[in-house]
Parts: C-alpha cells; structure tokens; sequence
C-alpha cells in the first residue's frame, strides 16, 4: 500500500490580494521545475492541512497550495462578502496568471472536485489532468443528502447531535436554521452552531472512526469556517445553476482524468463518480472498496497517490524527461 510521501516545506509563499477584503495564502513547494499540479482543498471553508503537499512526487511536481477565500491562512477569517462559486474559479485563474503557468493539473476532493470540474469547464485549454476524489456535484439532492434526509439515516445517533443547535420546530429547513444562527450576533450561538455542525460532517467522513479527522473538524478555527462558508455557498445552491456540471461535460471530454471515490462514502455517495465518469470519456474511476470519503483513510490516500504518480508518468515528456 502507498502512503503519503515525506513531509516537506514550502520553498515560497505568497500573498495575493484578490477581491476586496479577501488575501489569498497561497505556497509552493517540491519542484520549482516540476509539472504545476494545484491542490483545491474541501468543504467549502476547510483550507490546506500540514498533509495536503504529501499526495504528490516532489521530484516531479511544483506543488501549489492555497486557502480558499475566508478560510485557513486566507484573510479575513469566515467572511462571506464577495465569497461565491465564480469568485474562486477567477481565484484559481488569477493564481495561475501570477504564478506564470501555461497549464496544470488539478487535484481536488470532496468541494474540491466541484471547484476542479467548474474551472476546467471554464478555462479547459489550462489543465492538462485531473485527479479528484469523493466527487461532489452539488445538486441539490446532493446538499439535502447530506443536511437534510439521507445521512441521518445512517448516523442517527451523531444526526441528533447535529440538530441540537436547532429548535425543533425549525429543522423542516435546516440550511436556512443553520445560517440564522451561523451569521446572527449571539456568539455562543454561533459557536454551538458551526461546532456542531462541523463534528457531524467528521463523523460522516470516514469508514471507521478516526479521532484525527474528528478532531480537525472541531478545532474552532477551522469549525467556524468551515460551518460558515459551507451554509452560505449551500443555502445558495453552490452559486450554480441546476445540475451545471453535468450540463457542461462536453467542455471537458478531452481532458485526462482519475477519479478516486469510497464505496461507503456517506457525504459524497458514490452516484455522484458514476454519474460522472459515464460522462467523461476520458476519466477513469477507482473505487475503493474499503473506504469511506476522508482522503486521511489509508486506502483512499494509497489510491490518490497512484493516481498522482499515474498522471506524473503520463505527462513528464512536456517536461523533456523521458
């Protein structure tokens, strides 16, 4: 089984000021020579972690991480302003224009998937590949799957935890009760609020409990993002028009790419790689048969980094290697 290469550091970063307020925390590391592959973290809200650079070859990739607007090392913290689907497709493009690249691959998983497909839908002739995992199409079934009627069949235990902050007489919409009290002034509230609903999509995220990832979720920093940001962009349908991605297919026939996508995956169920792949002649999809949706699942990272070094092998003659 392949597990995550060495830790490495990053050999710059970066600040780019986009949009008012937001600054993007933007790194690379690896290979400054290397193919540019860019990392386009979950939820939204999620940021990079300290294993994000770890799914790729250093020798062989310019590895590009950054966080999302609002979240992570990105400023200001959880602000919603400005802070939609189309702002962070201009984000990636405005990265690589001051990054000075021709093309890319992009590695996204879970909400990333969803940035990763909508880009290359928007600007094709920039990404050479594709690796995406637990792959997100955010329909609207998609979003009530998991925060409304589906999920909670699956996890009716931690699913009372996650509608506690809400009084029952509210739960009939709970993306609309969850941005009241995400956005409201009670700042216990709101902190109840986007622990609450962090912790159930961590249960949620794995085959077998994992004290790490749970932990991830709870961290008050990434907890208050992530909540935020995630209930603005679904309580607005992921600023997208009804089932856009697969409407838009056609854009990206021609582009390469893996897809890797747990069997028991409760947040993204696996109709969402099939869908997907029956429609992109050119994508390939693993399905890991022991796995849940977590990139942390050893299975689910042995099957991303094959799937990096697959499409590393594939591409290394634009680089005049052999």
């Amino acid at each position: 089984m392949y597990t995550l290469y060495p830790a490495i550091k990053p050999y710059a970063r970066h600040t780019l000021q986009v949009d008012e307020p937001h600054q993007l925390y933007l790194e690379e590391s690896g290979n400054a020579d290397g193919i540019p592959v860019l990392y386009l973290h979950g939820g939204p809200g999620a940021a990079c972690d300290k294993h994000s650079r770890r799914f790729f070859d250093p020798q062989t990739y310019r590895i590009i991480l950054f966080d999302q607007r609002g979240c992570g090392r990105s400023t200001p913290h959880a602000e919603l302003r400005a802070n939609n689907t189309q702002a962070l497709i201009e984000d990636i493009e405005a990265i690589r224009k001051f990054l000075n690249i021709d093309r890319w691959v992009l590695f996204g998983g879970s909400w990333g998937s969803t940035l990763g497909l909508l880009y290359a839908q928007q600007y094709p002739s920039n990404v050479m590949a594709m690796v995406l995992r637990g792959v997100f199409l955010c329909r609207e079934t998609d979003i009530r799957w998991l925060y409304q009627e589906g999920a909670n069949r699956i996890f009716p235990d931690y699913w009372q935890h996650f509608v506690a902050p809400i009084p029952p007489d509210e739960r009939e919409n709970l993306l609309g009760a969850y941005y009241r009290k995400l956005t409201g002034n009670d700042e216990l509230a709101r902190m109840f609020a986007a622990k609450a609903w962090s912790v159930w999509e961590g249960h949620c995220a794995t085959l077998r409990p994992n004290q790490e990832v749970l932990d991830s979720f709870s961290e008050p920093h990434r907890a208050t993002s992530l909540a935020t940001i995630e209930c603005h962009y679904f309580t607005n349908n992921g600023f997208l028009e009804p089932d856009q991605i697969m409407r838009d297919i056609d854009k990206i026939a021609n582009i390469p790419g893996i897809i890797v996508h747990g069997r028991y995956d409760m947040i993204c169920p696996l109709d969402n790689a099939l869908l997907l792949q029956e429609a992109w002649p050119a994508a390939e999809l693993h399905i890991v048969r022991d796995a849940g949706h977590s990139a942390a699942e050893p299975s689910i990272a042995d099957a991303l980094i094959r799937a990096t070094d697959e499409i590393g092998k594939r591409l290394k003659h634009e680089w005049g290697e052999d």
